[in-house]
């Protein structure tokens, strides 16, 4: 079975194809365009301009109504009496958390069209496919999949104690597990011996996968593993982070929550793991 066929439904859209209950979420300007406190719109919220006048994705929803990605070229500011802005990273922290898969979703084959809208073999044009999630070279038939980066993130143990660090790249005030993109070549358990190795100077062993995540930002798989201290003192890579140390289970730093972020569920994992000994 292709993985990236689609049903009887097209996943690009033109107006026509809309059903009465298909919901619509709004981007514009790598943003969320909300409908007041509302992060999607109906056909009775939203102004028939933005459809038209956007391009179009199916997001299937199984057996609820659908959800349409309306990608605008323009400001809405003309076609929507009122509107919000909202970052997709926002709603992970807002009432909205449970909308995040389907608009990390949306988001990801946005990222995945513009990056594919001329062949990368010989320059000319794409377009959909007509029966598959694809974008197809109009002239050397080449076809583009929507792609996702394999990561590892990983908590390394040591008894009471855990390994959490700080990024250099993000201003947050929060620690977390490490975390690193896989290379050609390697499994996922050789990926994290390597990013520890590289980001903090520190050797594990007995790694164990825990859980995984999809990770929108921009498009991602997260793997995540539990694995323990086997050697070393702490070296970090300041390039990577800003700083890394060791912390009892008992009194933790701030911490990602394990409801919207594997990271946060691993270390849950280990705690209740850990109090069970």
């Amino acid at each position: 079975m292709n993985s990236h066929a689609i049903d009887a439904r097209p996943f690009f859209l033109s107006p026509q194809d809309i059903l009465i209950d298909d919901r619509f979420i709004l981007f514009y300007d790598n943003q969320i365009v909300a409908d007041g406190e509302k992060p999607y719109w109906t056909l009775e919220s939203i102004n028939p301009e933005v459809v038209i006048g956007g391009r179009l994705l199916r997001i299937d929803q199984g057996d609820d109504p659908d959800f349409i990605a309306v990608y605008l070229e323009e400001s809405p500011e003309e076609a929507l009496a009122s509107f919000e802005l909202l970052s997709l990273r926002s709603l992970l922290l807002s009432d909205a958390a449970g909308f995040f898969k389907t608009a990390g979703i949306a988001n990801q084959l946005d990222e995945w069209l513009q990056g594919h809208r001329f062949c990368g073999n010989c320059g000319a044009e794409t377009s959909p496919h007509a029966a598959e999630r694809a974008l197809v070279c109009d002239s050397c038939d080449r076809h583009f999949y929507p792609r996702i980066n394999p990561c590892v993130i990983v908590l390394v143990v040591n008894g009471p104690e855990i390994l959490l660090a700080k990024s250099s790249r993000h201003n947050g005030d929060f620690y977390s597990c490490l975390a690193g993109f896989m290379e050609v070549g390697e499994a996922p358990e050789e990926t994290v011996r390597r990013e520890v190795f590289e980001e903090v100077g520190l050797r594990v062993s007995n790694i164990e996968y825990i859980a995984s995540q999809s990770w929108p930002f921009p498009s991602q798989l997260m793997l995540g593993f539990i694995a323990q201290y086997d050697g070393g003192e702490i070296n970090p890579d300041p390039n990577e982070i800003a700083d890394a140390e060791w912390f009892d289970l008992s009194r933790l730093p701030n911490i990602p929550s394990a409801k919207i972020s594997v990271a946060g569920g691993l270390i849950d994992h280990y705690i209740s793991q850990y109090s069970e000994r």
